[in-house]
């Protein structure tokens, strides 16, 4: 998959793992996009050293749940770091 596949991967699992982990965030939009991004990517390497598998292409279920599952790690590791910030 391409940088742009991955772009976009990441803004919609973003999108997705905001929809099942509802609540507020400091961040608004672009922190949940990049979020996305950055938990496609963490969602690859999480498939590959556990699952023994690779991402496939950008229309594969499991390339899509990898992904969602990497945003909603992060998203909750973000949510704990700010949350834990802002009480303070």
């Amino acid at each position: 998959m391409g940088i742009l596949g991955w772009i976009v991967l990441g803004l919609l699992a973003g999108a997705i793992a905001k929809a099942i982990m509802p609540g507020k965030d400091p961040g608004g939009i672009i922190i949940t996009m990049l979020i996305g991004i950055v938990g496609a990517i963490l969602g690859g390497f999480i498939g590959s050293a556990v699952f023994g598998t690779d991402l496939g292409s950008f229309f594969d279920l499991r390339t899509w749940l990898l992904a969602i599952v990497g945003s909603l790690i992060l998203l909750g590791i973000y949510r704990l770091v700010t949350g834990r910030r802002s009480h303070a």
